[in-house]
């Protein structure tokens, strides 16, 4: 039995019994619901700033005690893939995270989850083979071949192309809607961010400096005589990695293992997601979204934050 927990309810179009039947299902679970409360975050709050990205969304937090965690869990999403009220996503999380007092980090994947594109497939259309890759990079997030050597297959494909279109491919990089107010309210708070990708450091490094991220690591692009080779130097980073470094800089950082939130999207992410306190699926592939404990389905990262609390 858990002493307290919270439910976090996500959606970009709730219906109006959509919070009565949740908080009704919460009490016939035999725990009782201690307060709740709902907010309209809109687009411009998300920090989208035209029409494509104009999407806002609700959010409930319910606060519960007498309850157990994963039953509550698996009484209000059944089915990881599916939705029992009107595509709104409902999560159960523990209660701790809730503690201003205590010092947390959000460690985030970075293609596909903190900013909106696929950094490989941006250089592989500089060679007009985006289309092949971008299959590649499915089969590898879809968690379907190693993801080590799906790197190593789609970086072959930039071999000899100048090193200019690095800062190309930076100028195109957009963060996902949420992006900067997520990592500005983490900051507020007095907690920590970072992020680790199976992509770039060239790409990461200058993003992660307009960002204000804490820590960040990629894979480094080799570079000779002014061209890529194909080839990235040191050891990829892949999912063990990942996990090893959201320890690394929790311990660093003073942060406890319970209190690190980690979101994803693909399968090199499972590890990152398992060994944080709360492993979020962003928009994930389904092998992410049947193992984490929970799930944001809308294009707003900003609302991480309602995990913690902020």
């Amino acid at each position: 039995m858990t002493d307290e927990l919270a439910v976090i309810a996500l959606s970009k179009t709730p219906q109006p019994e959509d919070v009565e039947e949740i908080l009704a299902e919460v009490e016939d679970s035999g725990a009782t619901v201690e307060q709740h409360g709902r907010v309209r975050v809109t687009s411009t709050a998300s920090g989208g700033v035209d029409e494509s990205e104009a999407t806002g969304y609700s959010a409930m937090t319910v606060r519960v005690t007498g309850a157990d965690l994963e039953n509550l869990r698996t009484r209000l999403r059944p089915d990881p893939m599916g939705f029992r009220w009107h595509s709104v996503d409902v999560n159960v999380i523990p209660g701790h995270l809730f503690d201003p007092e205590v010092k947390k980090m959000v460690i985030m994947d970075v293609d596909s989850t903190l900013i909106q594109q696929e950094v490989i497939e941006l250089l592989a259309a500089h060679v007009g083979r985006e289309q092949e890759v971008a299959e590649v990079t499915e089969r590898a997030m879809r968690g379907e071949i190693d993801f080590a050597q799906s790197l190593h297959e789609r970086v072959a494909v930039l071999q000899g192309l100048p090193e200019s279109v690095i800062d190309e491919v930076v100028a195109q990089v957009r963060p996902s809607v949420g992006a900067r107010v997520l990592i500005e309210t983490f900051h507020r708070a007095g907690h920590t961010v970072a992020a680790v990708s199976g992509g770039f450091n060239q790409v990461l490094a200058p993003l992660a400096e307009k960002l204000g991220l804490d820590h960040y690591l990629a894979n480094q692009l080799e570079i000779e005589d002014g061209h890529l080779t194909g080839r990235v130097t040191g050891a990829v980073v892949e999912a063990e990695i990942k996990a090893r470094m959201l320890e690394e800089w929790a311990i660093n950082d003073g942060v406890r293992p319970e209190q690190v939130i980690a979101v994803g999207d693909g399968a090199n992410d499972l590890k990152m997601l398992a060994r944080a306190g709360l492993g979020i699926s962003f928009n994930g592939k389904q092998v992410l979204r049947e193992a984490a404990d929970a799930q944001i389905n809308l294009p707003n990262l900003d609302s991480v934050r309602f995990f913690a609390d902020l």
